[in-house]
């Protein structure tokens, strides 16, 4: 999919926010080795809530905050040792995951928060994933490969159609970005 993308003329990806799915974080460094590749934060968080229980979710989200909010690196390792403190002997893979998967949260730590709200989740391409699901369910098969390529080409416009939002301080964004990819950016603009 990756060497599709980059033969279709998608030269250069900044950064990747992934789910965790074995080897891909292997397959974007072959494909795009400059990438930063980070974990969907909001992932970590489903994955860690998964051990709670109910009652403590909230409070344990609440807590949790402080983690990926930190405005360092340094800061949240000492957030994540505030909340292991709190929670860790009660839910200790909760936890523990977040430690075991470091490497792959820290790149978050290393951008603004604007640049932050931009990339923490997954959960754009999982909405176009749902909103693909949400006109083929309906189906039960296809008569033609081609008339499933037009229902998908179809929903697609329309998602498209929602897609007119700018982010919030894109200018500052994009300004964010020129320094720290000056080579990569300037190109493009």
């Amino acid at each position: 999919m990756l060497n599709n993308l980059k033969n279709r003329g998608l030269k250069d990806v900044l950064f990747f926010c992934v789910d965790g799915l074995p080897g891909f974080e292997e397959a974007i460094a072959a494909v795009y080795p400059q990438a930063v590749v980070q974990r969907c934060i909001i992932h970590m968080l489903r994955n860690s809530f998964q051990y709670l229980s109910y009652k403590d979710r909230k409070k344990f989200a609440a807590d949790f905050k402080a983690v990926y909010k930190a405005p360092t690196e340094e800061s949240s390792l000492q957030a994540l040792a505030e909340v292991k403190e709190t929670w860790g002997k009660k839910y200790p893979y909760a936890i523990s995951n977040w430690e075991m998967n470091w490497e792959n949260v820290r790149p978050f730590f290393e951008f603004s928060d604007d640049i932050r709200r931009i990339m923490y989740t997954t959960n754009i391409v999982e909405s176009v994933n749902r909103q693909f699901r949400k006109v083929t369910k309906t189906k039960s098969a296809f008569p033609t490969d081609a008339s499933l390529e037009k229902m998908l080409y179809m929903a697609a416009q329309n998602i498209m159609k929602k897609w007119t939002q700018i982010y919030r301080n894109w200018d500052m964004v994009l300004s964010q970005l020129m320094i720290l990819y000056p080579e990569r950016i300037q190109p493009y603009l």
